[in-house]
């Protein structure tokens, strides 16, 4: 059939379902939504990826529920990346010619695109990406990301939510699609049926306390108290918050400063002379108040660790989405990021 990413799928899904279907990605609330439209036609028969074996599931492959009248019974192997390393000749013999009984869905965390797997069901049948990150390759933007954040989620939640407002949301809590849906479920209960969620009520309710504790971070990493922003930093994660979630916020303000310094270092190389606002300004600070503050954090910091900001960013972005990702790794990487960016000198 194809190959999708969930945005689309969810958002318009297929007249006609698959026999066969790899669902993939990082984002795990996108796996569930998508595994849970593509049986929603039918009894649901699951297995544990880890511990299943192909004999346990030919039989079940090969015999038709009997409570299915109008649709077919989806056979789902959940965390099924162990599972395909295990038995990739069985599936690739099942894919190009499987039963017609059942429906077969594999949720996977990553399935490599030059694998006869993958080939094999995206040619006869569906893959679809689960993630919410910005991908050239799969079609994923700002722009597809609001869509879906305002179509589809605020739908469920009965609620109308502006783009401006998704994209505070996706500003100050990250890209996950769980952590956005929470969010936008507590947004709801402040507006009336057809009434906007719009950016003053994000910034007002979803940065309350959280949203201030960001900024005493902010502003003790610049400051160089590194004990301080530590202690607001397990402040955050003792009361539920996820470090793949406060990095984009703990990150808005310090990239910016990042930037700026940039600005200066390459006017500078180039013998041009520059005024700090100008290098605030080519940065996205711009209000007075904003300019103000920044001035302060970016002596504070110093050059040297301006510059590093970027780069230290970018490595622990890169980081939580891969080798990091595992809870208590995750922490770990943070906690390491916030000291290294709070250590003046």
């Amino acid at each position: 059939m194809a190959i999708q990413t969930a945005f689309d799928l969810l958002s318009k899904p297929p007249a006609e379902l698959p026999a066969v279907a790899a669902v993939y990605g990082s984002d795990t609330t996108l796996r569930s939504w998508v595994l849970a439209a593509l049986s929603a036609d039918g009894d649901v028969t699951s297995f544990d990826g880890d511990v299943v074996r192909w004999a346990d599931l030919r039989d079940d492959l090969a015999t038709a529920s009997l409570f299915d009248f109008d649709g077919k019974r989806s056979i789902i192997v959940r965390d099924a990346d162990k599972f395909v390393s295990n038995h990739r000749p069985e599936l690739e013999k099942y894919v190009s010619k499987p039963g017609t009984s059942n429906r077969f869905l594999l949720d996977l965390s990553s399935l490599a695109s030059n694998t006869r797997l993958y080939k094999a069901i995206a040619g006869d049948h569906l893959v679809v990406a689960c993630t919410s990150t910005s991908d050239k390759k799969l079609g994923i933007t700002a722009t597809t990301r609001r869509k879906f954040l305002c179509g589809y989620v605020a739908k469920r939640h009965q609620a109308v939510l502006a783009a401006d407002a998704a994209d505070a949301l996706v500003e100050m809590i990250g890209d996950e699609i769980g952590m956005l849906e929470t969010e936008i479920a507590k947004l709801a209960l402040y507006r009336g049926p057809g009434e906007v969620i719009d950016e003053p009520l994000v910034r007002d309710v979803v940065a309350g306390w959280q949203g201030k504790t960001v900024w005493q971070i902010t502003d003790a990493i610049a400051s160089g108290d590194a004990a301080e922003a530590m202690r607001q930093l397990d402040k955050l994660m003792s009361g539920g918050q996820r470090p793949i979630a406060l990095l984009p916020q703990i990150a808005w303000s310090l990239r910016r400063l990042g930037m700026a310094t940039a600005v200066v270092e390459h006017r500078e190389r180039e013998g041009r002379s520059v005024q700090l606002e100008d290098a605030l300004a080519a940065a996205g600070i711009n209000r007075p108040s904003e300019i103000q503050q920044a001035k302060k954090q970016l002596r504070g910091l110093g050059r040297a660790r301006g510059k590093q900001l970027l780069p230290w960013l970018l490595d622990a972005d890169l980081r939580l989405k891969g080798t990091h990702s595992a809870e208590g790794r995750d922490r770990f990487l943070l906690e390491q990021l916030v000291m290294r960016m709070a250590k003046s000198g």
